[in-house]
């Protein structure tokens, strides 16, 4: 999607205020020993409570109004009965469709914990955290589209942490998912796509302490490390512009 009018500002503005909300609301709500059904439940709440509808059901049936993913799941986590327990890496994705307009953000925190053991965990969040805003910063009409990944690889090997290269952000605004495809997490130096001006995107960042490639189990949606390692991933729908990113996910 491209932006063309006041109306698509709006409604786009509208959608991402939505999400944003959602998303923190269940992120404050986390506590150890609710169940992902019960946090899922939360921010389909919110939801309705807009007259928003989850776009991974509307879209593609998806069990849930939200993913939830927990340590090493890396997206797509079905909510249920699993049990959120202290010192989860915990990520919730939001994504929704109000007047023909999407949305999509996510986030990840370290559930409280007393004991030790956490400062990985924690280092790994705020590496995919500060990873997003360096991708992010890279979105200007007219540059290559490809430097949103160069800016996310380094942040994370700074730090340490790898990228999962087969999950990327996308297009967004119209649908769920759309052109552009394939935001990757990395620099891909065959992509010579160039950034619109008023392009609708959703950035994400995916980064591990181990793995740089996700493989999807058996249920057809949970999308996991195959050597358990841990993944961090966060979020924003953006619009393209000259001076640079307007995030509408805040």
């Amino acid at each position: 999607m491209t932006v063309e009018n006041e109306k698509d500002w709006a409604g786009l503005r509208r959608i991402g205020q939505i999400v944003a909300r959602a998303r923190d609301e269940m992120l404050r709500s986390i506590v150890p020993g609710m169940t992902t059904a019960e946090l899922d439940g939360i921010g389909e709440a919110v939801l309705k409570r807009h007259g928003a509808t989850p776009a991974p059901r509307k879209e593609y049936d998806f069990p849930g109004a939200t993913c939830i993913s927990i340590n090493d799941v890396a997206a797509h986590g079905i909510p249920g009965r699993k049990v959120i327990r202290a010192g989860d890496i915990v990520n919730v994705d939001v994504s929704a469709e109000l007047d023909g307009y999407y949305a999509d953000t996510g986030a990840t925190i370290v559930v409280e914990s007393s004991s030790e053991g956490t400062e990985l965990k924690r280092k790994l969040v705020e590496s995919s955290r500060k990873a997003l805003d360096a991708g992010m910063a890279e979105a200007k009409s007219g540059a290559k589209l490809n430097r949103i990944g160069r800016a996310i690889e380094r942040e994370a090997r700074s730090c340490g942490f790898t990228v999962i290269r087969n999950l990327a952000g996308h297009g967004v605004g119209r649908k769920l998912h759309e052109e552009p495809g394939d935001i990757t997490n990395f620099e891909n130096k065959r992509d010579t796509r160039l950034l619109k001006n008023g392009a609708v995107l959703a950035i994400e960042t995916f980064l591990s302490t181990g793995a740089e490639y996700v493989v999807e189990e058996e249920d057809g949606w949970t999308i996991r490390t195959p050597d358990r390692s841990l993944v961090a991933q966060f979020e924003h729908t953006v619009v393209v512009t000259k001076e640079g990113p307007v995030i509408l996910t805040v």
